[in-house]
């Protein structure tokens, strides 16, 4: 049996730079939470191409309309007054290097530039109707999960209420009674402010169930439990301890709700309590083409899928977003 070679010296000490050899050496830097979303985002295909469709369709409805002309354009010369439909295009539907999706009838407007025109109110109402709700819903969810008691009692008595409320039949209601000038606007201006109104008040107990359990949770955690040992008063807690625990879920449940207020819009629109024609809207085209489905169906189909690639759109996006901002998530 052969003795183990002794080593000494030099020989028996560790070489970090000989096991190094050939590795290159990179400083290891941390990583904040939304970095490391923003990294799970990137990777989550499906997300990130429904978040460039997203992107697409907002400068579509900001520039768009700067580029495609006037949608209230009528161009009669391109309608068979006989036949009382387009002259030209497959299926007779207009469709031609001028007018890509045709043109409506009786009067022949572009329906591209009516598409284009109709996101930007879409959008707008969707946005700003989502911020209310959003705004509202933190607000009485944080103070209701905070201070419970009869505070949490009376906040959840009132969602109740809210969420069982029947929007539609009401909003058709009121738009009759609304008068045609009030808070110095009128028209589609006062249209669109009613529309913000309904939409973002009556929807802000959805997210605000979510923000009142999240706060529930939250309030019981050791750096609120540090906070008021040091003195802090509420105020001071819900918004430096509370709010910047809870951006995540109202990002997340923020981006969800725009689609479903996209279809609310396009409904009040159908019904005619929406925007007011001719300025055009998807729901509003959605209602003409009704009269018109089985001479030009591509009147019906395009703003129709306006709203289903724009909703698709959100929805994709806000799922992924979901994903990337839930530390359990397996994707």
């Amino acid at each position: 049996m052969t003795a183990p070679i002794e080593t000494t010296g030099s020989e028996a000490e560790a070489q970090p730079e000989a096991v190094l050899a050939g590795v290159e050496r990179k400083a290891i830097e941390g990583r904040s939470l939304g970095q490391i979303a923003w990294l799970r985002l990137k990777r989550d295909k499906v997300a990130m191409a429904g978040g460039i469709l997203v992107v697409l369709l907002i400068l579509m409805a900001i520039v768009g309309p700067f580029l495609v002309g006037d949608p209230n354009e009528p161009h009669n010369d391109l309608i068979d007054p006989t036949l009382s439909r387009p002259k030209t295009g497959i299926m007779h539907s207009g469709i031609s290097a001028d007018h890509w999706f045709g043109v409506d009838l009786p009067a022949g407007r572009d329906m591209f530039s009516r598409i284009v025109n109709g996101a930007k109110y879409s959008l707008l109402i969707s946005f700003l109707a989502t911020m209310l709700a959003v705004v509202l819903g933190v607000f009485f969810g944080v103070i209701a999960g905070y201070f419970g008691g009869w505070v949490d009692t009376l906040i959840a008595r009132a969602m109740d209420i809210f969420l069982a409320f029947p929007l539609l039949l009401f909003a058709i209601a009121l738009v009759g009674v609304f008068p045609n000038s009030a808070f110095g606007l009128e028209g589609n201006g006062l249209r669109v402010a009613f529309l913000i109104f309904v939409i973002g008040f009556f929807s802000w107990p959805y997210i605000g169930r979510i923000i009142r359990g999240q706060t529930l949770s939250l309030r019981e955690r050791e750096f609120v439990d540090a906070a008021r040992s040091m003195g802090a008063r509420a105020p001071y807690i819900l918004f430096r301890e509370l709010l910047p625990n809870l951006w995540a879920p109202i990002l997340v449940y923020a981006t969800l709700m725009i689609p479903t207020n996209i279809i609310f819009e396009a409904s009040l629109s159908f019904l005619g309590v929406g925007i007011i024609p001719p300025t055009p809207s998807w729901g509003g085209m959605l209602n003409e083409a009704k009269e018109v489905y089985e001479i030009a169906p591509h009147f019906m189909f395009f703003p129709g899928m306006a709203i289903f690639v724009t909703v698709l759109a959100f929805n994709l996006f806000g799922d992924g977003l979901r994903d990337a901002l839930d530390p359990r998530s397996s994707r």
